[in-house]
């Protein structure tokens, strides 16, 4: 039976699509001759407008499941559906160009363009994907503007603060509308209170629409969380939250 707990939130439970599922994934990895099970059985959604938080030590598997949920990588076994298209496996998957529109990522580190200024870094998003040039810096000036960063567009990369650089990478992830952001422990690296600032971006995002699935090790947060799954030794369990779906705790 599904484990159903109270929503974290006030008014946490979601409505809406379902934006990622996840059917029965494994993936194992051979590391000095040994097999290692890096996710086990893992079954999970993620709703529009929910944010989905992955809580577990180092080495459980949070990043993994990551990669196989955004197509970065295939299970060995299982299925993943984005917008209820398959993204894996083969010849009937969603084609890349349409996964990357509908998938943002964002990272431990920001991984922006060291040359190009914050406001260049995401309208280059908006760029490939066709918008000409003077509507995505328009696009991405907005953007920007709305999470505290207009005196900052003209910057490069590396004349900001890490805290304003993961919320540029975070703008530029969000800024082409995706269904689904996929997040891989974007405050590791942040002290609470920037780490707090990038949080309340990603709940903001989910308040318009946007599926979160969200991997981390700082339990902070879990504030922004409309459910919190815990992982440990390549298995997903329900932690805290409302349940969705038909998804099993394993």
């Amino acid at each position: 039976m599904a484990m159903v707990c109270e929503s974290l939130r006030p008014g946490g439970d979601v409505a809406g699509s379902e934006v990622l599922r996840a059917d029965g994934l494994y993936r194992s990895f051979q590391v000095g001759g040994a097999s290692v099970k890096a996710v086990v059985a893992v079954t999970l959604s993620v709703w529009e407008g929910e944010v989905v938080v992955l809580v577990g030590r180092s080495g459980s598997g949070k990043s993994t499941l990551l990669a196989l949920c955004g197509g970065l990588d295939r299970p060995d076994r299982g299925q993943v559906e984005v917008g209820g298209e398959k993204i894996v496996p083969g010849e009937e998957s969603v084609p890349p160009e349409r996964l990357r529109n509908q998938v943002g990522w964002i990272f431990q580190t920001a991984g922006l363009l060291p040359l190009y200024s914050a406001v260049e870094n995401v309208s280059l998003s908006l760029r490939l994907r066709g918008i000409p040039v003077a509507e995505s810096l328009k696009q991405a000036h907005a953007a920007l503007a709305a999470v505290g960063l207009a005196e900052r567009s003209a910057h490069r990369a590396h004349e900001l603060s890490g805290g304003e650089q993961q919320r540029v990478a975070l703008v530029r992830a969000l800024v082409k509308g995706p269904s689904l952001l996929l997040a891989d422990e974007p405050t590791s690296q942040l002290d609470t209170d920037t780490g707090r600032g990038v949080l309340e971006v990603i709940r903001q995002a989910a308040d318009a629409g946007t599926g979160v699935l969200l991997a981390t090790h700082d339990n902070s947060a879990c504030s922004i969380a409309d459910r919190v799954l815990l992982m440990e030794d390549g298995r997903v369990r329900v932690h805290r939250g409302q349940e969705r779906g038909s998804m099993q705790p394993s």
